[in-house]
């Protein structure tokens, strides 16, 4: 009698445990594999430009944390934002950077990946990767963080440069001189609701 309550009680048990613990969430490889060979497919497609980068947008939108990479790249002048700047600006700059990934790294001609490597350190990771086109082929290096059993890119490093330190570099000369609001007014005009999409700027 006790070994068949044992099995079903066993049971119950790992049930509610899957239901509240990612125990089964994708390894830093297996996701940036999925994430890539996703959007591969979609620069492969016959659909405007426009249409890619907004599925691309919405491919990437969990993958990278855009939130994180803001904070890192207005680094010392974070406190310099009001809590309504720093949200208008995270917004503002996750457009901002995730064109700049796309049009840097997907939108070229047959876009092919390989999966060179990959290096877990607790909740850090690294996954090393290369792009190859008829024409060229470079690498890229893409730094996670798990949080919360998701694994999310925290930089990307084409050839070794880093897009968040990029953008460091940049808004630390523009803050040294401008205010926060100058900054934003100059996002708004190119990354803001409405803009033209067709850019692939990667300047402020």
């Amino acid at each position: 009698m006790a070994n068949r309550l044992c099995i079903p009680l066993l049971f119950i048990a790992l049930t509610a445990v899957a239901g509240t613990t990612p125990v089964f969430a994708a390894a830093p490889m297996d996701l940036t594999r999925s994430v890539l060979e996703r959007a591969r497919k979609i620069v492969d497609t016959e659909e405007p430009h426009n249409e890619k980068l907004a599925q691309l947008s919405n491919l990437l939108g969990d993958f990278l944390d855009t939130e994180t990479i803001g904070r890192q790249a207005l680094d010392k002048h974070w406190p310099k934002f009001s809590p309504a700047q720093q949200k208008e600006f995270l917004s503002l700059f996750r457009e901002l950077f995730q064109r700049t990934y796309v049009q840097k790294l997907l939108l070229f001609e047959k876009p092919d990946f390989g999966y060179t490597g990959e290096e877990v350190n607790g909740d850090s990771a690294r996954v090393d990767t290369t792009i190859m086109t008829p024409r060229d082929e470079f690498t890229v290096s893409y730094m996670l963080r798990n949080a919360g059993g998701v694994w999310r890119a925290i930089d990307i490093k084409i050839e070794d440069m880093s897009l968040t330190a990029n953008f460091r570099r940049q808004l630390d000369r523009l803050l040294t001189n401008a205010e926060p609001e100058e900054i934003l007014k100059r996002m708004r005009k190119k990354y803001g609701p409405g803009q033209n999409q067709k850019g692939g700027e990667d300047d402020l």
